[in-house]
């Protein structure tokens, strides 16, 4: 101890440069990719702590209550809980396989694909057809009040939204039986047809978010360099040729990235909108595995069959935009990862 404490004194900068090698030697240690965290970290620590909120909020609200994802696998009471609830039969299985047995499980499948298909094919491109028309107009005042008529509808609330749609639709006092009665024709009870439930919430759906799906292909357009419009134009295109080798191939990353994210949503149809629009006349077509899950388990308070029902669709979803995600990535080189 004396000789140590006596070559300290000797060399009075022994004692830090021994620690600093030490600090270096544990952080040549760690993982390389933990070692630049950690460095970005002590660097940019208010930004982590600005995002930090955000952060704490998304795992309090949507990672912590995956623990209750196991009541899928059990007969989940109220009295043993979730950790003591027995599980099922078929290796905690059962729910699912009451599931996928049962005589709902292909009208479900059908109603819901049906109906998210519908939605996709016509709900995806509109948006992109608004935002290159408003792209076209050249006057700013006109554009303006164009773009909030079609931005207002998005701030409807779906309650008040169904309440239009059935008033408008109504056979006996709505705007479509009073039209059809002028044309000499009996009106249909459009809302009882289980035919046209597709098409009611669809067209709504439409009226409703385009013009606001519109403003992310409106942001990407306004990145387009103004030389190109302006060398295409002394090249003599047209518009449509400005449309189709300007707009378009700007347009192309963003489309296919929001189009891979509505594939991974597939088989998630909202339910608040198609419940209220249910009645027992369009059910045939209207019930999906959103609504089935509500009734299931809330209204019939099977909580561990719902939730078994929820997991498997969100399985299916994930598929979904893993597979379109890779395909996309070979085709298009475009991709989320």
């Amino acid at each position: 101890m004396k000789t140590a404490h006596k070559t300290r004194e000797n060399h009075p900068t022994l004692g830090s440069h021994s620690a600093q090698a030490i600090g270096l030697s544990t952080l040549t240690a760690l993982p390389k990719t933990r070692r630049s965290l950690l460095d970005n970290i002590r660097r940019h620590w208010p930004l982590y702590l600005f995002v930090l909120p955000a952060v704490l909020v998304s795992f309090t609200f949507d990672y912590l209550p995956l623990y209750g994802l196991q009541i899928a696998f059990k007969n989940y009471n109220f009295a043993d809980g979730i950790v003591g609830s027995p599980w099922t039969s078929r290796n905690g299985f059962q729910h699912f396989y009451r599931f996928i047995h049962s005589m709902d499980f292909w009208p479900l499948i059908r109603n819901t694909l049906g109906i998210s298909a519908y939605t996709l094919a016509l709900g995806f491109p509109f948006p992109i057809f608004m935002a290159l028309i408003f792209n076209q107009i050249k006057r700013q005042r006109m554009k303006k009040m164009i773009q909030t008529v079609t931005y207002m509808p998005h701030f409807i609330s779906l309650v008040v939204l169904v309440g239009m749609v059935l008033l408008f639709l109504s056979p006996s006092s709505g705007m479509y039986g009073h039209i059809a009665r002028l044309f000499g024709k009996d009106p249909h009870n459009l809302m009882g047809d289980p035919k046209w439930f597709s098409t009611i919430y669809v067209i709504s759906h439409l009226w409703q978010n385009t013009g606001w799906n519109s403003i992310i292909y409106l942001a990407a357009l306004s990145g387009v360099d103004t030389c190109l419009y302006e060398a295409a134009k002394i090249d003599g295109a047209s518009r449509l040729r400005l449309i189709w080798h300007v707009d378009l191939p700007h347009l192309r990353p963003t489309v296919i990235m929001l189009l891979i994210l509505s594939s991974g949503r597939l088989m998630q149809v909202g339910y608040e909108k198609i419940y209220l629009m249910q009645n027992l006349l369009n059910m045939p077509t209207s019930e999906v595995i959103s609504t089935y899950v509500y009734t299931t388990g809330i209204l019939n308070r099977n909580f561990g069959y719902s939730t078994a029902i929820g997991l498997f669709n969100t399985v299916i979803n994930f598929i979904l935009l893993v597979t379109v995600n890779k395909i996309s990535k070979r085709v298009s080189q475009n991709s989320l990862w």
